[in-house]
């Protein structure tokens, strides 16, 4: 990473930083309607903070997969990217999966970021899938 002031944050509870990066990135900026969920109440959230600025996170839970944990909402804000934030939030997401005895890690990628999922160890499975009219794939990757 090359940014040494950003820090990480785990809460067991949707953060308002959170929801803030996500309202941002995945409603104003490419027009999802449906960003929040039960999910979020179940989740463990990861936000990354330059300073006190919310600046990208992610959220996880367990799937009913044995030893699978799901990674979702990956989001950075537009003017922290290309800064390998995205990497960052997932090794910090993967970290905190193998101390909880994951084994292995499932995604819902936009299939427009599906590359940089590749990039960082993760496989596509299955059929392309549309999230409010967006195309998806799902990956995985053993941990």
């Amino acid at each position: 990473m090359e940014n040494n002031k950003i820090e990480s944050r785990v809460y067991y509870t949707l953060p308002d930083e959170a929801v803030l990066i996500r309202q941002e990135v995945f409603v104003n900026e490419q027009g999802f309607k449906e960003e929040f969920d039960s999910t979020d109440k179940e989740a463990v959230h990861i936000v990354l903070f330059d300073g006190n600025v919310p600046v990208a996170t992610c959220r996880f839970f367990k799937d009913n997969e044995e030893d699978t944990y799901i990674i979702g909402r990956v989001a950075v804000i537009n003017a922290y990217r290309g800064q390998n934030l995205g990497s960052f939030i997932l090794e910090k997401a993967c970290q905190l999966i193998k101390e909880a005895g994951g084994k292995k890690i499932c995604l819902h990628s936009q299939k427009r970021v599906k590359d940089f999922y590749e990039k960082q160890g993760y496989c596509m499975y299955g059929d392309e899938d549309l999230d409010e009219g967006c195309p998806h794939v799902w990956l995985y990757k053993e941990i």
